[in-house]
């Protein structure tokens, strides 16, 4: 199987936990189409519980031929970035990223190199701030035979100091995942687990414990279950008795709605549920 990033050891169960799950904004709305010549577009808008509007526009633009990919975003907040994406070109599994961020109200900028290189059992990747510090951030995972071990650490070369550092194990199998993390210098430990026990049936769950707070051990188990071809169910609690529940449809090709709702199950005669939408309109 294809070795993850270092950041998506846990992806199966972390994907399961928060993904899909639509009660974190009051509403959504995603609309994106594309065009012959390999234009993408895509218009993203979001309404809080707090009523605050966010949205973004989106253009990507791809050559396959080149390995090259240009995307463009343009949000409310007024922020512009520019991406240019170079896969396979310099070299077999090497990806190169480079980001340009504008604010034109404060003039503000910013730079950034991203690289990824992938082979059949190592996925390193390399991130570079350009102008704040400038910073590194790099992470290496190996993997033979689903087994997986790796680390991530970051660097400021202006303070010449090692910033932070991570490490991760874990095992992958077609069905079921399985993996240890330390984040925070190896002060956050988590603990998660992915299984799907037939076509229909998801299921998942995470422990995590910070060692600089306390002793408790926080939990929070999901699943997830096909009803039919074109929709979905997902449910989720933790141990602080916060419940979430979603369900997803697809209406008619290129339309697919999404419902969830979050309950607090010690605070039910309280207001502090939240419910969310979201559509989906793609062509």
């Amino acid at each position: 199987m294809s070795i993850p990033a270092f950041a998506d050891i846990s992806k199966s169960a972390n994907d399961l936990l928060n993904k899909d799950f639509y009660h974190l904004s009051a509403g959504t709305i995603e609309v994106k189409s594309n065009t012959p010549n390999n234009v993408a577009f895509k218009v993203t808008g979001k309404s809080s519980h707090e009523k605050a509007t966010s949205g973004a526009i989106e253009g990507k633009y791809a050559d396959k031929s080149l390995g090259l990919t240009l995307t463009q975003t343009w949000n409310t907040a007024n922020a512009l970035d520019t991406k240019l994406e170079l896969a396979d070109s310099l070299a077999k599994g090497l990806k190169a990223e480079t980001i340009f961020s504008f604010l034109p109200a404060s003039q503000n900028k910013g730079v950034k190199l991203n690289l990824t290189f992938k082979q059949s059992a190592f996925h390193g990747r390399a991130f570079f701030d350009l102008l704040k510090g400038p910073t590194a951030n790099v992470d290496a995972v190996i993997g033979h035979e689903g087994f997986l071990a790796g680390a991530s650490a970051g660097y400021d070369v202006q303070k010449a100091a090692v910033t932070g550092y991570n490490a991760a194990v874990g095992y992958l199998a077609p069905q079921y995942s399985a993996a240890v993390t330390a984040t925070d210098n190896l002060s956050v430990f988590a603990a998660s687990y992915y299984h799907k026990v037939n076509s229909q049936v998801e299921a998942g769950a995470k422990a995590t414990w910070n060692s600089k707070s306390g002793s408790n051990v926080g939990l929070e188990v999901a699943s997830k279950y096909r009803l039919d071809p074109v929709s979905f169910a997902k449910a989720k609690i933790n141990d602080r008795g916060v419940a979430a529940m979603s369900y997803n449809v697809l209406l008619r090709p290129g339309v697919t709605l999404g419902l969830g709702a979050s309950f607090d199950t010690q605070k039910l005669d309280q207001a502090t549920h939240k419910v969310g939408a979201s559509f989906t309109f793609e062509s």
